[in-house]
């Protein structure tokens, strides 16, 4: 029997790198200085900033391919890890006011997840390339 796993694999491999690659031209277009900050208040190196342009961008742009998806996904959790730990840590246990109410962390999470069921699946049937950690 047929089943519609590799194109539900693809389908959440494209919506996750849509929604992604949304925050990585913000952030090409506005840049990364200002992540320095809440890094540095945690005694990280500001040039860890960049690595949202690899999460952000690159990250997306292998997702969309299948091209080592699962690679793509790891960073993509670390990256939702640090926004939620260096900018959002002070939200993570609240609800909305505006909205309907709702994790004050949704969005952040919601990427998180994905990504972390991407990492699990893998790319599917539908990929650029073959073999390991597609």
């Amino acid at each position: 029997m047929r089943t519609f796993d590799d194109l539900g694999k693809l389908v959440l491999r494209f919506t996750l790198g849509a929604i992604l690659l949304f925050h990585g031209i913000y952030k090409v277009q506005h840049g990364v200085a200002w992540i320095e900050q809440p890094l540095a208040a945690l005694g990280l190196p500001g040039f860890l900033a960049y690595g949202t342009y690899v999460a952000e961008v690159l990250g997306p742009l292998l997702l969309f391919l299948g091209y080592k998806a699962r690679l793509a996904a790891l960073v993509i959790m670390l990256d939702m890890a640090m926004a939620m730990v260096l900018v959002l840590r002070p939200a993570l246990f609240t609800i909305k006011e505006r909205g309907g109410g709702g994790w004050a962390v949704e969005l952040e999470a919601f990427i998180l997840l994905s990504a972390l069921t991407v990492f699990l699946l893998g790319s599917g049937r539908y990929r650029l390339g073959k073999g390991g950690w597609d």
